[in-house]
């Protein structure tokens, strides 16, 4: 399929790029996954769209402070971090940009700490060391980085990022953004969906900064994915099991349920869902809009059909819907 196919017309202002003031006052446009119009509702409806004996599984990812702002040592250049992932003896993965590039076995300074640069990759891709470890680590980053929120939200973050780019279930820290379907969700939300017979299970994908790349190849077929860490719990895997349907939220959940069988465990995964594609355990979606000629979109067309998806985001734009990270959501099921 060409990667055109996946593209569509979207106005600027429809791109949220402040969260609501209530995470469930969001609109939700509520998709037949195999026929039938959409239905126009609101997040806090989700409970009366499920039924007993569905699962809900969510991704309890937190998303840590990963953008550093610094300066290299000597020159006293530019220098900006992303942490991406950790790797073995305490040092990242990271992507970096400066005035002039950075060079291995340079120092960047960042808040009197000096971080240094063991290897230069490709793409921007580069192997540092931070200068603390373990609790430190995550004591450092909290005084020291920035919220990495998406390249389409054209603003600085702000105090209130910290803890609206952050759903009610993040818990295990690694994320560099934020499985952004779950932010819609409150404890009060969740309340009523247990009271509907609806249950809650976490798993955990740590989102890597490839889910804002772009698709660069012409054709679908030629496109890699960026490689993610999970985890599924046991306890998980087993409302999993027994599940009359399992309803994920968010595409992080369902590439994690679909690349792991629904089984217990750790792993990493690279899986590409395209048109084509044969689900074998997720039956419904709950999901944010997402990009034009992105492979979270490529995602849902799967799942539904590229036809359908279309039309969807065809009304969802009509009824002027808030877009991406920040904006509404919409239930395949």
């Amino acid at each position: 399929m060409d990667v055109e196919e996946f593209d569509y017309p979207l106005p600027e202002e429809l791109i949220a790029q402040e969260p609501l003031p209530e995470r469930d006052a969001s609109r939700l446009l509520v998709l037949p996954r195999r026929s039938g119009p959409v239905r126009h509702a609101m997040v806090r409806d989700l409970p009366a769209l499920l039924r007993a004996g569905d699962v809900l599984v969510v991704n309890d990812a937190r998303v840590i402070p990963a953008r550093l702002h610094g300066h290299k040592e000597g020159s006293g250049g530019k220098v900006e971090l992303l942490l991406v992932e950790p790797l073995a003896g305490g040092d990242w993965l990271a992507l970096g940009q400066a005035s002039k590039p950075l060079r291995q076995g340079a120092r960047v300074t960042v808040m009197g700490s000096a971080i240094e640069i063991v290897q230069v990759r490709e793409d921007g891709e580069m192997v540092v060391r931070l200068p603390v470890e373990g609790d430190a680590l995550w004591s450092f980053l909290d005084r020291a980085g920035e919220v990495p929120l998406p390249p389409y939200i054209r603003r600085p973050p702000v105090e209130t990022d910290r803890e609206r780019y952050q759903t009610v279930f993040a818990r295990e820290r690694g994320a560099v953004a934020a499985p952004t379907a779950g932010l819609h969700f409150t404890p009060a939300l969740i309340e009523a969906l247990a009271g509907r017979g609806v249950e809650v299970a976490r798993i955990t994908l740590h989102v890597g900064p490839g889910t804002f790349l772009p698709v660069r190849a012409r054709r679908v077929e030629d496109h890699r994915m960026h490689r993610e860490r999970y985890f599924v719990p046991e306890e998980a895997a087993q409302a999993v099991a027994r599940a009359g349907r399992v309803v994920a939220v968010g595409t992080t959940a369902l590439r994690t349920l679909e690349a792991s069988g629904g089984k217990a465990g750790p792993g990493a995964t690279d899986l590409f869902i395209a048109p084509g594609y044969e689900f074998r355990i997720v039956d419904a979606l709950f999901t944010n809009f997402h990009l034009p000629k992105s492979t979270l979109l490529m995602l849902v067309a799967a799942f539904a059909g590229l036809d359908r998806i279309r039309d969807a985001y065809r009304e969802a734009i009509a009824q002027r819907y808030r877009f991406f990270s920040y904006g509404d959501a919409m239930l395949i099921a």
